[in-house]
């Protein structure tokens, strides 16, 4: 993997192609002990089948797929955003799936992901941004430098890969 790395929203017709290099991220994450919906061990098959409805979400202008690749275009990071929102709700996205893989992590990476899902989610006329993070976890600081508000914690919200309960913390940031 080079220095270089390269973060770019992914074209409608070109999701379905990264699906095997994002399965590659999400089971790294997971396995590094990422709580991001998932329990090890994560059989590939499931990593891939999540990814092949991501990519339909965007094929379907539901979703935003931001990727962060290295010089050899391989994926090392991605973030996406949730536009499908009720029908109340329009000016609002969803922020989901924060992941860097472990070998291109303390580069910046994670920033200027979040600085790109930013910027698509105001192009598509998105005003305010929901996440949650586990609580007390690296990716928690990082909304925190980057502008986000928490709201609160909700404890014993889901479970870590390995099966013990984790608090979350909802931030939200408005554009």
């Amino acid at each position: 993997m080079t220095d270089e790395v390269t973060v770019r929203r992914v074209g409608v017709n070109e999701a379905a192609g990264l699906v095997e290099q994002l399965a590659d991220v999400l089971i790294d994450c997971v396995e590094g002990g990422a709580s991001v919906s998932f329990m090890l061990p994560l059989p590939r098959e499931k990593a891939v089948a999540f990814w092949r409805g991501v990519a339909d979400g965007v094929s379907r202008g539901e979703r935003v797929l931001i990727v962060a690749e290295d010089g050899e275009g391989q994926v090392v990071g991605t973030v996406q955003l949730v536009m499908k929102m009720p029908d109340n709700q329009p000016h609002r996205g969803d922020v989901a799936k924060m992941l860097v893989h472990r070998k291109a992590r303390r580069r910046g990476i994670a920033q200027r992901l979040l600085a790109a899902i930013d910027d698509e989610a105001r192009k598509e006329g998105k005003t305010v941004l929901v996440l949650d993070a586990v609580t007390g976890g690296d990716a928690e600081r990082l909304y925190e430098r980057a502008g986000w508000q928490r709201v609160g914690v909700i404890p014993k919200y889901a479970l870590m890969p390995t099966g013990e309960f984790c608090s979350t913390t909802y931030f939200f940031k408005h554009l």
